[in-house]
């Protein structure tokens, strides 16, 4: 069975930085594109970042210049370094990607990971 597992949220204060991991787990022939995505509380799932195997990448206006995706093939991990955070950054960060897995094609996501910007 095939997992997204997230890792590096946190409460952080406004300015500081983060760097969130997600690396995908189980019987995987290829992995599309990567994302990140997060969703605030009484707001809809937004994407973040989002990042082809061939490295080619899109960022939400919000985030340019500040935050930035990169992506290990070889360890089927996609990073999220976050930096000049803002209160408004705060929400769980979820990671996604379609996978082609022995039991067929899937579109995947992890639990998600909560991070807390503080004034």
């Amino acid at each position: 069975q095939v997992h997204l597992l997230e890792s590096g949220g946190g409460l952080v204060q406004a300015g500081g930085s983060l760097r969130l991991s997600c690396t995908a787990s189980g019987i995987i022939y290829s992995i599309g594109v990567m994302g990140w995505y997060r969703q605030a509380p009484g707001k809809e799932r937004e994407l973040v970042a989002d990042i082809t195997s061939g490295m080619s990448t899109q960022y939400a206006d919000s985030v340019k210049g500040r935050f930035t995706i990169s992506r290990d093939n070889a360890k089927r991990t996609v990073y999220l370094q976050m930096n000049s955070l803002k209160p408004e950054d705060t929400a769980v960060y979820y990671c996604n990607a379609p996978i082609a897995t022995n039991r067929g094609p899937g579109d995947f996501w992890g639990a998600g990971t909560q991070v807390t910007v503080s004034p």
